[in-house]
């Protein structure tokens, strides 16, 4: 009997399974049906494999991994009017309840009954099927793959990291991780007319990387006190009085407070890598530089569509990313190799009938 939706299953830490699952139901008029084809592997996922929990979100069921996909639409539900089956589309992973606070206030990815995909206890992308309310699927354009589209995920985590700093023409920023969300960060205030773009990252490999990507310069930090390290990084860039602006994409501590004494008096820092929950952090240093200091969780209100129109408009490449693709039945040895650090991004492809 050949399967329904075969599904990559985590069951506790290092354990995974392939398991046949019931094709999910429309739970709404408005949802569709998506088969997938491209799922991306992201640091949680990775995290969820190895550790079973990432802070208060726990897998104490089978949980169903991956949440950077693109498919196409093969079911709509009897409302549906924006897309048809057969559309090509990525997909937004995250539905929020749409009559909280935060949501009725455009800040939906702070939902409290957010469902998040392969976040406990909701299950994730890395299956034949998904089903998704209509507006969480982003058609893409002929000229834009199904590979590109499970790279709008990672892009839009840059795009509200961006967006959260405020990045504008004429800007110098620092990004701190050379990971695919800190490279695309780096892509994403190019475009947005950053005109200085430092890299900072311990891989000379990912450093190389990303100066042939949208870097201007790059950085490799050693180990020395944050603020001689900072020193550092502002005189061989150039940064005059310090950054502008500088995210960090690593959740590592001691580029977060590398970070804060590398930023000009006023500037803006952006918190978008997750790490330890507690740090110790240059309060001192913050205060009388008067620096904004933000977070950035996943992504908001016109984020994807920001997103997939950056890659059709040609203002934004992320085929570079994708350095390895692996057949469904190969998952767990492409968790495996993300975890070695081997490339940027691999992609497993969808079931195949």
């Amino acid at each position: 009997m050949p399967e329904q939706n075969l599904s990559f299953v985590l069951q506790e830490p290092y354990k995974v399974k392939f398991e046949d699952r019931p094709v999910p139901e429309l739970s709404s008029p408005h949802d569709v049906l998506v088969a997938i084809n491209w799922t991306g592997i992201c640091g949680s996922d990775v995290h969820y494999w190895t550790t079973g929990a990432i802070g208060k979100f726990i897998v104490k069921d089978p949980m169903v991994l991956g949440h950077e996909s693109s498919g196409i639409i093969s079911k709509i539900g009897s409302e549906v009017t924006s897309v048809k089956v057969g559309d090509r589309v990525a997909l937004e992973p995250g539905v929020p309840c749409r009559r909280c606070e935060r949501c009725k206030e455009g800040k939906y990815n702070l939902c409290k009954h957010m469902a998040f995909a392969a976040t406990p206890p909701f299950d994730g992308t890395l299956a034949k099927f998904y089903t998704l309310p209509e507006d969480f699927c982003y058609k893409l354009p002929d000229h834009m793959s199904l590979e590109e589209g499970a790279l709008v995920e990672p892009l839009s985590v840059a795009v509200h990291i961006v967006k959260q700093a405020q990045v504008k023409p004429g800007n110098s920023v620092v990004v701190f991780g050379a990971g695919p969300v800190g490279l695309l960060c780096g892509a994403v205030s190019k475009s947005f007319g950053a005109s200085k773009i430092i890299a900072v990252d311990i891989q000379q490999g990912r450093l190389d990387f990303a100066k042939n990507y949208a870097a201007t310069g790059t950085f490799m930090p050693s180990k020395t006190p944050a603020e001689e390290s900072a020193q550092r990084l502002i005189e061989e860039n150039d940064l005059g009085d310090g950054a502008d602006i500088i995210i960090d994409a690593s959740g590592a501590e001691p580029s977060i407070q590398t970070a804060i004494h590398a930023l000009r008096d006023g500037g803006t820092y952006v918190q978008g890598g997750m790490g330890k929950n507690e740090i110790t952090f240059p309060i001192m240093a913050m205060c009388v530089k008067e620096l904004n200091v933000r977070g950035s969780f996943r992504y908001g209100s016109g984020d994807y569509k920001l997103a997939v129109d950056l890659i059709a408009n040609g203002k934004i490449s992320v085929k570079e990313l994708i350095t390895g693709k692996v057949e469904f039945k190969e998952a767990e040895q492409a968790f495996k190799d993300v975890k070695a650090g081997k490339g940027i991004k691999i992609l497993i492809e969808g079931v195949k009938d």
